[in-house]
């Protein structure tokens, strides 16, 4: 694995961490790459059920690094499967947790969105200031964010560039969990744990059909949600969970 992205694995859970503190673990073509990496670990092993996206040092991430695209090397931020960091665009099955516990501006914004759930340290600040530099935010924050917080309040993000509070993104529905920021990652763990306690054939359907509530209609979605939702009723373990609960022990979930 990258040595800019590091690997661990707690468990059934991959925690994935940033590595370049020396550049606020700014997006370069290493960094892009090392994620995808770390993302192809995170789907290809069955044995790990959870993800979680952290940095190292002081920082998230500051976005893309601006050494690379001052050298005109723009589109090695991006990988063909996965966008800008390997991850914005990228089609993934299990559940991923931003550990955010430094502010998260730009691309270090639309990473964190890009993930499934975020954790977010209570001094944190998320923004998209682009538009103070005369650019435009292309890896998800104009496109994702508005499903994610509603219109206004994406629009006005990313029309006034301003820096908005993880209490405020919390009011929004944009993060899950604002806690002390040094128990950011710790938390986001804890989380990704408890994921883990669950049938994995049920919280792949569950992301699954909560997600596709983005793009289709109401009747659409009916339709998918028994499609994906009905197979994991006929599994063996779906068998396993009203036993174990019945036998009043821990179920075994063994299905991928």
């Amino acid at each position: 694995m990258s040595e800019v992205v590091l690997t661990e694995r707690r468990g059934r859970v991959l925690v994935m961490t940033l590595n370049r503190p020396e550049a606020r673990n700014a997006v370069n073509g290493p960094v892009a790459e090392g994620i995808e990496a770390a993302l192809d670990q995170l789907e290809d092993d069955p044995e790990l059920w959870c993800g979680v996206l952290a940095g190292n040092g002081k920082a998230f991430c500051a976005g893309a690094d601006l050494k690379w695209i001052a050298q005109g090397k723009v589109a090695g931020l991006s990988t063909k499967r996965g966008g800008f960091a390997g991850i914005t665009k990228r089609q993934r099955t299990k559940p991923v947790i931003a550990a955010v516990h430094s502010h998260a501006f730009a691309g270090g914004f639309e990473i964190a969105i890009a993930c499934d759930l975020i954790v977010a340290g209570e001094a944190v600040k998320f923004g998209l200031p682009e538009a103070k530099r005369s650019l435009v935010a292309l890896a998800g924050g104009l496109v994702i964010l508005p499903r994610l917080i509603g219109e206004k309040l994406a629009l006005e993000m990313a029309v006034t560039g301003d820096a908005y509070s993880s209490q405020r993104m919390y009011d929004a529905g944009l993060i899950s969990r604002v806690v002390p920021n040094d128990d950011v990652l710790e938390t986001a763990v804890s989380l990704a744990l408890a994921i883990c306690k669950n049938g994995p054939l049920a919280v792949k359907a569950s992301r699954e059909i909560v997600l596709a509530a983005r793009d289709l209609t109401p009747a659409e979605h009916w339709t998918m949600a028994d499609k994906v939702g009905w197979p994991v009723f006929l599994s063996e373990d779906a068998r396993e969970g009203p036993r174990a609960f019945i036998e009043k022990r821990k179920p075994v979930f063994n299905q991928e």
